[in-house]
C-alpha cells in the first residue's frame, strides 16, 4: 500500500475520503458523496476524472476508509443504513443497518471496527469489520456529528452538536468513560497522529477545543475561525528513522530501533500515524533511498 511520505493530503472530514491503494490497483481515488442523487462519484486523482459512480443508500453524507485501503463506509443518513464499498470493483458489498440519521464514521486504525454516528437517536453503532455487522449500539451525548478513532484504536472521541460535549468511548467495553464538555456546537473531530492530542470545531463560537488524551481534558480554545466544521487529516513531515540513508544496514537500523522502542513494528506503526506496518516499512525504504 503506497502512502504519501511526506505527508498526507488533506480532507474534508464527513463528505470526502481518499484511498492509496497498491499502484498496479487502485491507484489513488478520491471518494465523494452525492446526497441528491443516492451515489458516490470515484475521482482518479492522478487524472483529476470522474471513472465511477457508484449507487448507495439514501442521502448519503459521511464517508470512511479502512486502513488497507480495501473498503468504504458510506453513511446514508436519509434511510438508516450504511454501505459497504470495495475499492477494488468500486462496487457495494453489503448495506448495514444502523441507528437514526447516521452521520459521521470512522473505522479503527487495527481494522476491526467501525464507528458511526447516529444523530436523532444520540448513538454510535459499532460495526465489526470481520462480520459487517452491528456488534453494539453506545449511548453518547445530544445529536453526534464527528467521530475519530485514536491510533492505538482503544478510544473512540464523539462530538455531540446539541449539548456541546465530546464523548470518550473505551472501545474494549464499548461504554463512554469520559464526557468533556468544550465549545458552542461541535461538530469536527480529528486526533493527531500520535495519539497525544484531540481537535474539535465548534461552529456557533467560531473556536477550535483542544484536548489532550492523557487527561481527557480541554487544554486550550483556539479563536478567530468562522463557523468552523469539518476537519482533514494531519499533514505529517517527512519522517526520520535512525539508520543512515544510503547504507546497507540503513533499513535493518531503522526497524530494530523502532522494535525495540515501541514493542514491535505494529505499535510503532500506530503511535507514528501509519495505518499498517507495511506503510510504516515503505516510509523507512523511502527514507533509506531503497
Amino acid at each position: 500500500m503506497n502512502l504519501h511520505i511526506s505527508g498526507l493530503l488533506g480532507i474534508t472530514a464527513f463528505a470526502f475520503a481518499t484511498v492509496h491503494g497498491d499502484a498496479q490497483t487502485l491507484a489513488q481515488n478520491a471518494y465523494i458523496t452525492n446526497d441528491g442523487s443516492s451515489s458516490i462519484s470515484v475521482i482518479d486523482t492522478t487524472t483529476n476524472a470522474v471513472i465511477a459512480k457508484i449507487p448507495v443508500g439514501l442521502t448519503p453524507v459521511g464517508v470512511a476508509v479502512s486502513p488497507d485501503g480495501g473498503t468504504v463506509y458510506v453513511t446514508n443518513a436519509g434511510d438508516n443504513t450504511v454501505s459497504l464499498i470495495a475499492t477494488a470493483t468500486d462496487k457495494g458489498t453489503a448495506t448495514i443497518p444502523v441507528g437514526s440519521f447516521p452521520i459521521g464514521a470512522a473505522v479503527s486504525p487495527d481494522d476491526s471496527a467501525g464507528y458511526v454516528a447516529n444523530r436523532d437517536d444520540n448513538t454510535v453503532s459499532v460495526i465489526a469489520t470481520a462480520t459487517d455487522k452491528v456488534i453494539a449500539t453506545i449511548p453518547v451525548g445530544n445529536s453526534p456529528f464527528g467521530v475519530a478513532v485514536t491510533p492505538d484504536s482503544k478510544t473512540v472521541y464523539v462530538a455531540n452538536q446539541n449539548d456541546n460535549t465530546v464523548s470518550a468511548i473505551t472501545t474494549a467495553i464499548h461504554k463512554v468513560t469520559t464526557t468533556i464538555p468544550v465549545g458552542n456546537y461541535p461538530r469536527g473531530v480529528a486526533v493527531t497522529p500520535d495519539g497525544r492530542t484531540v481537535y474539535i470545531t465548534n461552529e456557533n463560537d467560531n473556536t477550535v477545543s483542544v484536548i489532550a488524551t492523557a487527561t481527557r481534558s480541554v487544554t486550550a480554545t483556539i479563536s478567530g475561525f468562522v463557523n468552523p466544521i469539518a476537519f482533514g487529516v494531519f499533514i505529517q513531515s517527512a519522517p526520520r528513522f535512525a539508520g543512515t540513508p544510503g547504507k546497507a544496514n540503513c533499513h535493518g537500523e531503522s526497524v530494530s530501533a523502532l522494535a525495540r522502542k515501541y514493542g514491535g513494528l505494529n505499535r510503532a506503526a500506530a503511535a507514528l500515524g501509519y495505518t499498517n506496518v507495511s506503510a510504516l516499512q515503505n516510509a523507512i525504504l523511502t527514507f533509506c533511498g531503497g
